[in-house]
Protein backbone atom coordinates (compact mmCIF):
# COMPACT_ATOMS: atom_id res chain seq x y z
CA UNK A 1 0.00 0.00 0.00
CA UNK A 2 1.36 3.30 -0.83
CA UNK A 3 2.12 5.53 2.05
CA UNK A 4 0.31 9.20 2.33
CA UNK A 5 3.54 11.11 1.82
CA UNK A 6 3.93 9.00 -1.61
CA UNK A 7 1.11 10.48 -2.93
CA UNK A 8 0.27 14.02 -0.98
CA UNK A 9 2.86 16.25 -0.74
CA UNK A 10 2.99 19.84 0.47
CA UNK A 11 3.60 23.13 -1.35
CA UNK A 12 7.23 23.38 0.19
CA UNK A 13 7.96 20.10 -1.72
CA UNK A 14 6.42 21.56 -4.96
CA UNK A 15 8.39 24.68 -4.39
CA UNK A 16 11.45 22.47 -4.08
CA UNK A 17 10.75 20.22 -6.74
CA UNK A 18 9.75 23.04 -9.64
CA UNK A 19 13.25 22.54 -11.86
CA UNK A 20 13.15 18.29 -11.08
CA UNK A 21 13.06 17.28 -14.58
CA UNK A 22 11.25 13.68 -13.72
CA UNK A 23 7.91 15.94 -11.96
CA UNK A 24 5.44 17.70 -14.19
CA UNK A 25 2.87 19.54 -12.37
CA UNK A 26 -0.52 19.87 -13.93
CA UNK A 27 -2.88 22.20 -12.81
CA UNK A 28 -6.63 21.55 -13.29
CA UNK A 29 -9.29 23.74 -12.50
CA UNK A 30 -13.20 23.89 -12.36
CA UNK A 31 -12.51 27.65 -13.83
CA UNK A 32 -10.54 26.59 -16.66
CA UNK A 33 -9.63 30.56 -17.65
CA UNK A 34 -8.03 30.41 -13.55
CA UNK A 35 -4.58 29.52 -15.72
CA UNK A 36 -3.97 31.94 -18.12
CA UNK A 37 -4.34 34.55 -14.88
CA UNK A 38 -1.29 32.99 -13.27
CA UNK A 39 0.21 29.29 -12.34
CA UNK A 40 2.60 28.00 -10.75
CA UNK A 41 5.90 28.20 -12.98
CA UNK A 42 6.14 25.09 -15.40
CA UNK A 43 2.75 23.98 -14.86
CA UNK A 44 0.95 22.56 -17.60
CA UNK A 45 -2.78 23.04 -17.65
CA UNK A 46 -5.71 19.84 -18.24
CA UNK A 47 -8.64 21.18 -19.28
CA UNK A 48 -10.80 18.20 -18.26
CA UNK A 49 -13.78 19.31 -20.50
CA UNK A 50 -12.52 18.92 -23.58
CA UNK A 51 -9.17 16.92 -22.58
CA UNK A 52 -9.95 14.44 -20.37
CA UNK A 53 -13.87 13.46 -21.71
CA UNK A 54 -14.82 12.05 -25.11
CA UNK A 55 -16.10 14.60 -27.57
CA UNK A 56 -19.03 12.39 -28.64
CA UNK A 57 -19.62 9.77 -25.96
CA UNK A 58 -20.16 10.04 -22.26
CA UNK A 59 -17.13 8.84 -21.39
CA UNK A 60 -13.67 9.16 -21.10
CA UNK A 61 -10.57 9.81 -23.46
CA UNK A 62 -9.29 6.23 -24.95
CA UNK A 63 -6.05 4.69 -24.67
CA UNK A 64 -4.72 6.14 -28.15
CA UNK A 65 -6.07 9.87 -27.08
CA UNK A 66 -4.93 9.51 -23.24
CA UNK A 67 -0.85 8.56 -24.81
CA UNK A 68 -1.40 12.03 -27.28
CA UNK A 69 -2.34 14.00 -24.02
CA UNK A 70 0.73 12.89 -21.81
CA UNK A 71 2.86 13.49 -24.82
CA UNK A 72 1.58 16.81 -25.54
CA UNK A 73 1.87 17.86 -21.67
CA UNK A 74 5.29 16.63 -21.32
CA UNK A 75 4.82 12.99 -19.58
CA UNK A 76 6.93 9.97 -19.91
CA UNK A 77 5.10 6.83 -18.31
CA UNK A 78 7.97 7.18 -15.03
CA UNK A 79 7.21 11.04 -15.15
CA UNK A 80 5.73 11.89 -11.45
CA UNK A 81 2.89 13.94 -12.18
CA UNK A 82 1.33 16.52 -9.13
CA UNK A 83 -2.05 17.65 -9.63
CA UNK A 84 -3.27 20.77 -8.16
CA UNK A 85 -5.96 22.91 -8.72
CA UNK A 86 -9.15 25.42 -6.97
CA UNK A 87 -12.06 24.36 -5.49
CA UNK A 88 -10.10 22.44 -3.11
CA UNK A 89 -8.38 20.28 -5.46
CA UNK A 90 -11.95 18.47 -7.12
CA UNK A 91 -11.00 18.44 -10.54
CA UNK A 92 -7.01 17.47 -9.47
CA UNK A 93 -8.59 14.32 -7.73
CA UNK A 94 -10.87 14.22 -10.89
CA UNK A 95 -7.62 13.99 -13.34
CA UNK A 96 -5.42 12.09 -10.80
CA UNK A 97 -8.63 9.21 -10.94
CA UNK A 98 -8.61 8.96 -14.30
CA UNK A 99 -4.92 8.59 -14.84
CA UNK A 100 -5.17 5.66 -12.27
CA UNK A 101 -7.97 4.26 -14.94
CA UNK A 102 -4.95 3.87 -17.19
CA UNK A 103 -2.58 2.90 -14.30
CA UNK A 104 -0.35 5.56 -14.57
CA UNK A 105 2.41 4.72 -11.71
CA UNK A 106 3.28 7.77 -9.95
CA UNK A 107 0.49 10.52 -9.33
CA UNK A 108 0.34 12.84 -6.40
CA UNK A 109 -1.88 15.67 -5.26
CA UNK A 110 -0.45 18.88 -3.89
CA UNK A 111 -2.47 19.70 -0.19
CA UNK A 112 -4.04 22.93 -0.34
CA UNK A 113 -4.06 23.35 -4.04
CA UNK A 114 -3.68 26.41 -6.22
CA UNK A 115 -5.57 28.54 -3.14
CA UNK A 116 -3.09 27.82 -0.17
CA UNK A 117 0.08 28.17 -3.14
CA UNK A 118 -1.57 31.57 -3.42
CA UNK A 119 -1.62 32.28 -0.13
CA UNK A 120 1.70 31.86 0.92
CA UNK A 121 2.50 34.13 -1.75
CA UNK A 122 4.89 31.43 -3.55
CA UNK A 123 5.76 32.31 -6.81
CA UNK A 124 3.26 32.96 -10.06
CA UNK A 125 3.49 32.90 -13.57
CA UNK A 126 1.76 33.65 -16.99
CA UNK A 127 4.56 31.95 -19.55
CA UNK A 128 3.19 28.93 -20.89
CA UNK A 129 6.13 26.59 -20.51
CA UNK A 130 7.32 24.02 -23.55
CA UNK A 131 8.28 20.42 -23.12
CA UNK A 132 9.49 18.74 -25.59
CA UNK A 133 6.79 15.76 -26.57
CA UNK A 134 7.74 12.64 -24.90
CA UNK A 135 6.55 8.73 -26.62
CA UNK A 136 4.10 7.63 -23.94
CA UNK A 137 2.83 4.36 -24.02
CA UNK A 138 -0.60 4.09 -21.74
CA UNK A 139 -2.00 0.61 -20.59
CA UNK A 140 -5.55 -0.18 -21.49
CA UNK A 141 -8.26 2.42 -19.28
CA UNK A 142 -9.55 -0.48 -16.64
CA UNK A 143 -12.90 0.70 -15.59
CA UNK A 144 -13.71 -2.28 -13.51
CA UNK A 145 -11.42 -1.77 -9.91
CA UNK A 146 -11.97 1.64 -9.48
CA UNK A 147 -14.94 3.33 -11.38
CA UNK A 148 -18.64 2.37 -10.57
CA UNK A 149 -21.66 2.56 -13.39
CA UNK A 150 -25.57 2.61 -12.71
CA UNK A 151 -26.17 -0.64 -13.67
CA UNK A 152 -23.91 -1.86 -11.47
CA UNK A 153 -25.09 -0.26 -8.74
CA UNK A 154 -28.80 -0.71 -9.96
CA UNK A 155 -28.03 -4.85 -9.55
CA UNK A 156 -26.83 -4.24 -5.92
CA UNK A 157 -30.27 -2.43 -5.02
CA UNK A 158 -32.59 -5.13 -6.54
CA UNK A 159 -30.41 -7.97 -5.03
CA UNK A 160 -30.61 -6.08 -1.57
CA UNK A 161 -26.54 -5.53 -1.40
CA UNK A 162 -26.75 -1.79 -1.66
CA UNK A 163 -26.05 -0.87 1.98
CA UNK A 164 -25.29 -3.58 3.14
CA UNK A 165 -22.48 -5.47 1.18
CA UNK A 166 -21.54 -2.18 -0.28
CA UNK A 167 -21.97 1.07 1.18
CA UNK A 168 -22.50 4.55 -0.81
CA UNK A 169 -21.24 7.46 -0.19
CA UNK A 170 -22.74 10.50 -1.33
CA UNK A 171 -20.63 13.65 -0.32
CA UNK A 172 -23.37 16.35 -1.59
CA UNK A 173 -24.33 19.35 0.19
CA UNK A 174 -27.30 18.15 2.78
CA UNK A 175 -29.58 20.23 0.77
CA UNK A 176 -28.50 18.08 -2.48
CA UNK A 177 -28.52 14.82 -0.04
CA UNK A 178 -32.01 15.92 0.70
CA UNK A 179 -33.64 16.89 -1.98
CA UNK A 180 -33.86 20.72 -1.58
CA UNK A 181 -31.90 21.33 -4.05
CA UNK A 182 -30.57 19.68 -7.43
CA UNK A 183 -27.03 21.22 -7.34
CA UNK A 184 -24.50 23.25 -5.02
CA UNK A 185 -26.07 25.60 -2.75
CA UNK A 186 -24.89 28.89 -5.34
CA UNK A 187 -25.09 27.13 -8.45
CA UNK A 188 -27.84 27.36 -11.02
CA UNK A 189 -30.04 24.84 -9.86
CA UNK A 190 -30.30 22.57 -13.19
CA UNK A 191 -28.85 19.11 -14.25
CA UNK A 192 -31.39 16.77 -12.68
CA UNK A 193 -35.32 16.17 -13.06
CA UNK A 194 -35.47 15.02 -9.40
CA UNK A 195 -33.79 15.78 -6.09
CA UNK A 196 -32.80 13.12 -3.68
CA UNK A 197 -30.18 10.47 -3.68
CA UNK A 198 -29.54 7.05 -4.05
CA UNK A 199 -31.44 4.68 -1.62
CA UNK A 200 -29.04 3.40 1.25
CA UNK A 201 -26.17 6.70 0.74
CA UNK A 202 -24.82 8.11 3.78
CA UNK A 203 -24.28 11.58 3.46
CA UNK A 204 -20.68 12.41 4.24
CA UNK A 205 -19.84 16.05 2.10
CA UNK A 206 -16.82 16.18 0.57
CA UNK A 207 -15.83 18.74 2.73
CA UNK A 208 -15.45 16.92 6.13
CA UNK A 209 -12.40 15.64 4.48
CA UNK A 210 -10.55 19.50 4.36
CA UNK A 211 -9.88 21.58 7.13
CA UNK A 212 -10.61 25.81 6.40
CA UNK A 213 -6.76 26.37 4.91
CA UNK A 214 -8.15 23.56 1.71
CA UNK A 215 -5.11 20.61 3.26
CA UNK A 216 -6.55 17.48 4.70
CA UNK A 217 -7.36 16.68 7.79
CA UNK A 218 -5.26 14.23 9.74
CA UNK A 219 -5.41 10.28 8.89
CA UNK A 220 -7.10 10.19 12.45
CA UNK A 221 -9.42 12.38 12.05
CA UNK A 222 -10.39 10.64 8.81
CA UNK A 223 -10.34 7.34 9.84
CA UNK A 224 -12.68 8.28 12.93
CA UNK A 225 -15.63 10.34 10.86
CA UNK A 226 -16.14 7.40 8.57
CA UNK A 227 -16.25 4.74 11.01
CA UNK A 228 -18.61 6.02 13.06
CA UNK A 229 -20.94 6.59 10.43
CA UNK A 230 -20.16 2.73 9.23
CA UNK A 231 -17.93 3.44 6.48
CA UNK A 232 -14.76 1.16 7.42
CA UNK A 233 -11.75 -0.49 5.81
CA UNK A 234 -13.83 -3.83 5.46
CA UNK A 235 -16.54 -2.43 2.98
CA UNK A 236 -17.10 -2.11 -0.39
CA UNK A 237 -17.86 1.55 -1.34
CA UNK A 238 -19.02 3.88 -4.15
CA UNK A 239 -18.83 7.18 -3.79
CA UNK A 240 -21.08 9.70 -5.99
CA UNK A 241 -21.71 13.31 -6.09
CA UNK A 242 -23.22 15.07 -8.97
CA UNK A 243 -20.85 14.47 -11.39
CA UNK A 244 -18.23 13.12 -10.39
CA UNK A 245 -15.49 15.55 -9.23
CA UNK A 246 -16.50 16.07 -5.62
CA UNK A 247 -16.57 12.29 -5.40
CA UNK A 248 -12.82 12.32 -6.49
CA UNK A 249 -11.98 13.93 -3.43
CA UNK A 250 -13.76 11.45 -1.22
CA UNK A 251 -12.54 8.63 -3.04
CA UNK A 252 -8.80 9.79 -2.67
CA UNK A 253 -9.65 10.16 0.72
CA UNK A 254 -10.98 6.82 1.24
CA UNK A 255 -8.53 4.70 -1.38
CA UNK A 256 -5.13 6.77 -0.70
CA UNK A 257 -5.02 8.55 2.93
CA UNK A 258 -6.78 5.86 4.28
CA UNK A 259 -5.62 2.94 2.28
CA UNK A 260 -9.18 1.25 1.87
CA UNK A 261 -8.85 -1.22 -1.14
CA UNK A 262 -12.46 -1.66 -2.18
CA UNK A 263 -13.21 1.76 -3.13
CA UNK A 264 -14.98 3.12 -6.69
CA UNK A 265 -15.73 6.27 -7.81
CA UNK A 266 -19.19 6.97 -9.71
CA UNK A 267 -19.04 9.23 -12.04
CA UNK A 268 -22.08 9.31 -13.79
CA UNK A 269 -23.47 10.37 -10.29
CA UNK A 270 -26.56 11.94 -9.75
CA UNK A 271 -26.80 13.63 -12.61
CA UNK A 272 -27.25 10.16 -14.38
CA UNK A 273 -29.27 8.54 -11.86
CA UNK A 274 -31.46 11.37 -11.71
CA UNK A 275 -31.96 11.61 -14.98
CA UNK A 276 -32.72 7.91 -15.54
CA UNK A 277 -36.48 6.17 -15.90
CA UNK A 278 -37.74 4.07 -13.23
CA UNK A 279 -34.75 4.19 -11.10
CA UNK A 280 -35.64 4.50 -7.51
CA UNK A 281 -34.51 7.53 -5.65
CA UNK A 282 -35.29 8.51 -1.80
CA UNK A 283 -35.59 11.96 -0.31
CA UNK A 284 -35.10 13.34 2.89
CA UNK A 285 -32.15 12.73 5.49
CA UNK A 286 -32.26 9.28 6.24
CA UNK A 287 -30.66 6.83 3.56
CA UNK A 288 -34.01 4.22 2.70
CA UNK A 289 -33.29 1.12 2.11
CA UNK A 290 -32.25 -1.53 -0.89
CA UNK A 291 -35.27 -3.19 -2.43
Amino acid sequence: MLTVNQVLVSTDWVMENLNNPKIRIVEVNEDVLLYDTGHIPGAVKIDWHTELNDPITRDFIDEKKFEELCSKKGISNDTTVVFYGDKNNWWACYSFWIFKLFGHQECKIMDGGRKKWIEENKPMTKEVPSYSPTNYKANPRNDKEIRAFKDEILELYKTGKLGKDVKLVDVRSPQEYTGELIHMPDYPQEGALRGGHIPTAVNIPWGKNVKEDGTFKSIEELKKMYEELGITENNEIIAYCRIGERSSLTWFVLKYLLGYKNVKNYDGSWTEWGNSVRVPIAKGNQPGEAK
